[in-house]
């Protein structure tokens, strides 16, 4: 059974990137083009993990954050942070508002791959068949 990853970012080339790193690994993929369509999505569908980029201009990552960890349909998704952010103080912030991880973009294809493969390991969720 394949894992579901939505991923959230505004940079058309990045989610589209990120898009394809994740279904060549065996991923399926909901892309979000920001925290509007990305809540709007979540209405529908209930990913597994959710990438959640910080700088988006309707609604930042840390609001998303916030609004799916105060809804009970969507507070058990576990959510990683996705920015080019990398100071530690970011990372913390993502932890304190209840991320499980925080990737650091520029990634390369493997490293994204473990890490996504780690956190559903983590969660005792397994990889893709």
């Amino acid at each position: 059974m394949s894992r579901t990853v939505m991923v959230v970012d505004d940079d058309a080339d990045i989610l589209d990137m990120t898009r394809l790193v994740l279904e060549g690994g065996g991923y399926r993929v909901l892309p979000a083009r920001g925290g509007q369509e990305a809540l709007r999505t979540l209405e529908e569908a209930v990913p597994d993990l959710i990438l959640l980029d910080i700088n988006m201009p309707d609604l930042d990552g840390w609001q998303v954050l916030r609004m799916l960890k105060v809804d009970e349909k969507t507070t058990a998704i576990p959510v990683a942070m996705f920015s080019i952010k990398m100071e530690v103080r970011d990372k913390l912030h993502g932890m304190q508002e209840g991320a499980f991880d925080y990737i650091a973009k520029p990634f390369s294809c493997e490293e994204l791959l473990s890490r996504v493969k780690r956190i559903f390991e983590t969660l005792g969720r397994g990889v893709p068949a």
